[in-house]
């Protein structure tokens, strides 16, 4: 069994307003992460909030149980992949799907491949590139939970993929959004739009 984990704690200073909540195709974009990590392999989804959680739990009104809160948002992106890993210490994972907010234009058939792909595999680490660059979303397998848990914050996950550079699985792809970081209003309406 997977865990995905949808990072979604930050501030979305540059956006002005809070990413989970903006509208692709008629869904935020937690809701369209959601979507897309709905498969049969991942057993356990959780959403990391930080900055506005209660306004953003009120409004995207999920089951409590995917919310978890992270307290050390402002410390970055790591502080979010620990907590969510540390909200599946009692389910046992084989890894975990890393998917940012603000990179959520992936489709479940992306989803679905790079899943295959870590279970074929054996990798400790898989993630799609597209035209030689590598994107999102990122597969970890639970043998670097630990050393996810003990990354500095300085160098964040980037240092456990650098440590493990030969037991990393790049998955060609042609979905372009695997690259795009929709983290200001320009980004959105170039690649949304109105959804």
């Amino acid at each position: 069994m997977l865990g995905a984990l949808i990072l979604a704690a930050g501030e979305s200073r540059r956006m002005g307003s809070a990413k989970a909540l903006l509208l692709y195709n008629d869904r935020t974009f937690v809701e369209h992460l959601l979507d897309v990590t709905r498969h049969p392999r991942i057993g356990v989804q959780r959403v990391i909030l930080g900055a506005q959680a209660e306004y953003i739990r009120e409004r995207l009104g999920l089951d409590p149980s995917l919310i978890i809160e992270n307290p050390d948002w402002q410390q970055g992106q790591l502080s979010s992949i620990q907590a969510g890993i540390r909200s599946l210490a009692e389910t046992p994972t084989e890894g975990v799907l890393l998917c940012l907010v603000d990179h959520p234009l992936i489709s479940s058939a992306l989803v679905k491949t790079l899943i295959e792909s870590f279970d074929a595999s054996g990798k400790a680490i898989v993630l799609p590139s597209y035209r030689g660059r590598r994107g999102h979303p990122l597969i970890f397998a639970s043998r670097l939970y630990d050393e996810l848990l003990a990354a500095l914050a300085e160098t964040g996950a980037r240092a456990v993929v650098w440590k493990h550079a030969g037991e990393v699985l790049e998955v060609p792809t042609e979905e372009q959004g695997v690259l795009i970081n929709l983290n200001d209003p320009d980004a959105f309406q170039r690649s949304v739009g109105d959804g």
